[in-house]
């Protein structure tokens, strides 16, 4: 089967690239900045929308907060960013808070955030897609009406571009991300230039439209529940900023640096953004209503159900550039675009913390190596499939979604703040240099307010959210804790039970004797050749066991065994209801029985082939056996393979595989042009232009 897949998976991912050559995937800072920025950066698309959403409960006259709650984002957007450039430069290694916490505050606080992280990363692809296909079907009918096949297939497309290595995608990730920066600003910069100097009126879309408040004039307590409430929608835009502190080692050297700098380059950019988009939604005066088809209303009626509700993001770009303008359409390609790319926050941050997961014995063994191109292929394809399984439960509606967000990331930003305050005090109590000190305590207070700040806003975001679907979060990280510790568990007792002893054990004594038995099922070559490899064994007891299933067959095997002379005694054992294998596992249990001290070797003649089709065919009885002899202690299973025609030929056709060479790949021409050259042609290929 591997060789049935061998060729299609080398056009999708490339051809594998070898471990030395890890050097030349690491990420410039340009690269980095789109690869584990795009989440936080392409949050300017949505959060502020929330923002509106939420507000629009009490009614138009609740949109003259949304200014200060961007304040407040704005605040606590650079107490992150602060905080997390102390951990980058702390904790280089890439565990970001997973490390952190598990080091300063212990393992079960750092698997609370290796949870929440594993959540908010799935999350942050379901949210990111599911927000891409909304904005695109703005434009797109087709879009709209397979909202969650085309979600899907978003998701299959950018697993296989990660595939691929994170070098790789990244390249392509930029143009687009760095397009819609660009756009976002020129738009603010236009819109701010025509509002304030030209003294212009711009309107967007819904400027003209009513919105009906479910709950009207809102004071006291709900007034404040209701803010709050905004205030962690508008949050959305901190998700992904951890997942620089976590990419740390995919930085070109020096890492710290450059990963502490893109950090800095990213907050100031997404505040920008931000700020930017919520003035000139007040500006243009957008409308957004929670549920839109029965709370807007035009000329005095509701808008009704076929209503599509565009992004703020679109409305403000239309009553900027105008509705059809060539800036108007690619900023919208570039903001569907890069909602899509977003996601490869997470497809970077993910594997890499399964990998260190795994490392630390939390999480399948599979996920700590990497693949063919030098990525976490597991991580990235068990990413995949989760955020698939959302996008299908959730009808792939990011408002829907979106009320699952950042509760996993405040987690992780609370209980890392707290850690990196215990890791300073620790550094404090040994350090005497007046110059450090001083520079220990800022640090240490940048922190501490960070760890009271996000630990405020997590409980806000619990509070607000819990009902609206914040329970599903922080049941999807109760289970990854659950798992994660019953595997790690398992590896402790596997650990445990197969260390090797200081003293001499049962398994280091010589078994008194060893009792082979070839099976047999006819007299042919493969047999005739597991009975030669027996006999060189020189056990202390042989003999040839079958089943006798067939008498007819049984009696011939019997015929021809006598015949031929074999000095093996053979044994013929009776199986009324024409089982093969459990005549043969009580056999071998009784050997056991009799001789507890003995060592059972069971050899079985095997079939090579060279078809994925033949395995079928062959070998399926064997498979079986060897399956039920795995469980049966003191025993020994050797397979005798015999090849056959057609193995050979897939030999061939794997030769003929390593030897091809994709066109333009070997280097053709005259010897005496490229000197120093070796003669004999190894490399690139020899003068006479034959493939190297």
């Amino acid at each position: 089967m591997s060789k049935l897949t061998d060729v299609p998976k080398r056009i999708l991912i490339g051809r594998a690239l070898r471990s030395d050559r890890l050097g030349e995937t690491l990420l410039p800072k340009r690269i980095a900045l789109p690869v584990f920025a795009s989440d936080p950066l392409s949050s300017v698309a949505y959060a502020p929308g929330e923002v509106l959403l939420v507000l629009s409960i009490a009614g138009v006259s609740a949109y003259h907060f949304s200014p200060w709650i961007a304040v407040a984002v704005v605040v606590l957007m650079f107490t992150v960013v602060a905080s997390y450039r102390q951990n980058v430069h702390a904790y280089p290694s890439g565990g970001g808070d997973y490390e952190v916490a598990n080091t300063n505050l212990g393992p079960k606080a750092g698997l609370t955030v290796a949870s929440a992280l594993l959540v908010d990363y799935v999350l942050t692809v379901a949210v990111s897609i599911s927000s891409g296909i909304e904005n695109l079907g703005s434009a797109i009918p087709f879009v709209v009406e397979h909202k969650v096949l085309c979600a899907v297939a978003v998701i299959v497309l950018l697993t296989v571009m990660n595939l691929r290595g994170v070098k790789e995608s990244g390249k392509l990730f930029a143009i687009p991300t760095y397009v819609f920066v660009a756009g976002v600003f020129i738009m603010i910069a236009w819109g701010a230039f025509r509002g304030i100097v030209l003294d212009e009126t711009m309107k967007a879309p819904t400027a003209d439209y009513e919105i009906k408040p479910e709950h009207g004039g809102l004071a006291g307590f709900a007034l404040v529940f209701l803010l709050l409430r905004a205030f962690s929608s508008g949050c959305a835009a901190l998700t992904g900023v951890e997942a620089i502190s976590n990419g740390v080692p995919a930085f070109r050297k020096p890492k710290s640096k450059n990963a502490a700098s893109t950090l800095a380059l990213m907050g100031a950019l997404a505040v920008t953004m931000f700020c930017g988009i919520i003035a000139l939604a007040m500006m243009t005066k957008v409308r957004m209503a929670e549920y839109p088809g029965k709370d807007l209303f035009h000329n005095g009626v509701p808008v009704g159900s076929d209503y599509v509700q565009n992004p703020v993001i679109s409305q403000v770009a239309e009553a900027v550039f105008g509705n059809g303008s060539f800036l108007f359409i690619v900023l919208a390609a570039a903001t569907a675009l890069v909602l899509f790319l977003a996601a490869n926050t997470a497809y970077n941050g993910f594997p890499l913390l399964g990998s260190i997961l795994a490392q630390d014995r939390y999480l399948p063994r599979q996920l700590h190596t990497r693949g063919d191109r030098l990525a976490f292929s597991n991580g990235i394809v068990l990413l995949a499939g989760a955020a698939a399984l959302l996008v299908v439960i959730y009808g792939a509606d990011s408002t829907r979604l979106i009320q699952l967000y950042i509760v996993g990331v405040f987690v992780s930003f609370t209980l890392s703040q707290i850690g990196m305050v215990r890791h300073w005090n620790r550094h404090l109590r040994k350090e005497k240099d007046q110059a450090k000190r001083r520079h220990m305590i800022r640090s240490r207070a940048i922190n501490t307010f960070g760890a009271f700040f996000t630990g405020m806003v997590l409980v806000v975001v619990l509070v607000t959210k819990f009902t609206h679907g914040a329970w599903v979060a922080l049941l999807g990280m109760v289970i990854f804790y659950a798992t994660m510790s019953a595997i790690r568990r398992h590896y402790d007792r596997v650990a445990e039970e197969i260390a090797a002893p200081d003293t001499p054990s049962d398994d280091s004594v010589r078994p008194s004797r060893v009792h082979s038995i070839v099976l047999v099922s006819k007299i042919h070559r493969p047999t005739l050749r597991a009975l030669a490899y027996a006999k060189l064994m020189r056990s202390d007891t042989l003999e040839a066991l079958s089943i006798n299933v067939d008498p007819a067959e049984t009696k011939a095997l019997r015929a021809e065994w006598e015949r031929r002379g074999i000095t093996v005694p053979l044994k013929i054992l009776d199986s009324p209801y024409r089982e093969i294998t459990r005549p043969i596992i009580e056999y071998v249990k009784g050997l056991r029985k009799e001789s507890p001290r003995d060592v059972v070797s069971v050899i079985i003649p095997e079939y090579v082939v060279g078809h994925w089709y033949e395995h079928l065919l062959h070998n399926q009885s064997a498979l079986r056996l060897k399956g039920r002899l795995l469980f049966t202690p003191g025993v020994m299973v050797t397979s005798v393979p015999y090849q056959l025609d057609s193995s050979e030929a897939a030999k061939k056709r794997a030769r003929k595989r390593s030897e091809w060479n994709a066109p333009g790949a070997v280097r053709r021409g005259p010897v005496e042009k490229r000197a120093k050259e070796p003669s004999n042609g190894g490399g690139h290929g020899g003068g006479n232009g034959k493939k190297s």
